[in-house]
């Protein structure tokens, strides 16, 4: 990742939505430093790494005709956040220097029952990768250090930080070590394949009060805080500049930002959060302040979750 820590800002200075959720892909901190399984970045060993201009002006161009990504985007059906996070990538990976995409979501099958996919495999000048995606938003305990991954929980309360990991290790990654694994990598001329994860996203902490990261979290992992439904009023009651707005869930990847009449107004805020039940299901919002250029960015991201979040013991 050190090839490319110059450019964070850059999603951040595009204005298609799509080209900054792909550049925040590609560019955003993993969330773990130490995680149970070798971590790579998937282009470390592209020409992009060595020359970090050459993506800095691949992204700007695709940010003035996006033709080319609007279309492979608009062949996904599926637009969960995990799916289009792995589109992302395989746009970018098709088209990195010095990077041949092999496959994608590769299915591993025997005797006709599928085990698993490959999420992608690639070969650079480093050799062929086995690479598991994901991108994961986990709410930290606020009763409790934080510490331990099992107290980072999915919004949806569907999702643990520790089981999350423990599937990677124990079923994903390990996948393409199989027997059945290696005769569909034999017909690819893919072997031998190294396993490695690339885990991106944010934790939220909680509000009010706060907790300490889980144990080998990146130092510079982004992040947000989450509140209970019952205490936004005081949480919006701290005047903090700028305007709120949900972020609707297709957009909770790179950081919001909009023209300044397509922000929200205070009374259009004020109307949604007299509509939002005690038991909604969680909802993001963001705090978008003027930048010089008179767009609108985000400043903070908070998670609202229901009153009895989490909602089923995890």
């Amino acid at each position: 990742m050190q090839a490319f820590e110059s450019l964070t800002d850059l999603p951040r200075q595009l204005r298609h939505p799509g080209v900054r959720d792909l550049a925040w892909a590609l560019l955003s901190p993993p969330l773990l430093s130490q995680p149970p399984w070798r971590q790579r970045h998937p282009l470390s060993a592209s020409g992009w790494a060595s020359h970090p201009g050459r993506l800095t002006d691949w992204l700007r161009q695709l940010d003035q005709q996006p033709e080319s990504l609007d279309h492979w985007l608009a062949q996904a059906s599926n637009r969960r956040l995990g799916l289009y996070y792995e589109k992302l990538w395989q746009f970018a990976l098709d088209q990195a220097p010095g990077v041949e995409l092999l496959a994608a979501n590769l299915p591993i099958r025997i005797a006709g029952q599928t085990l698993g996919e490959l999420d992608l495999l690639l070969r650079d000048a480093e050799g062929v990768h086995h690479l598991e995606l994901a991108i994961k938003l986990y709410l930290g305990p606020r009763h409790g250090d934080g510490g331990n991954p099992s107290e980072w929980i999915g919004p949806g309360s569907h999702d643990r930080l520790d089981r999350k990991l423990e599937h990677l290790s124990q079923h994903q990654l390990p996948l393409s070590a199989s027997p059945e694994s290696r005769q569909v990598l034999a017909q690819l001329d893919a072997q031998p394949a190294s396993a490695e994860l690339w885990l991106g996203g944010y934790l939220f902490y909680p509000w009010p009060g706060n907790c300490t990261a889980p144990l080998g979290a990146n130092p510079a992992h982004l992040r947000g805080r989450w509140l209970r439904h019952n205490e936004l009023e005081d949480f919006l009651g701290q005047g903090a500049e700028g305007c709120w707005q949900p972020l609707p869930r297709q957009d909770w990847l790179a950081p919001a930002a909009c023209d300044a009449g397509e922000c929200w107004s205070e009374e259009s805020f004020r109307q949604w959060c007299q509509q939002l039940q005690p038991d909604s299901p969680a909802r993001l919002l963001v705090r978008l302040v003027p930048n010089e250029d008179g767009r609108w960015q985000e400043a903070e991201r908070v998670f609202v979750v229901s009153d009895r979040w989490p909602l089923q013991p995890l």
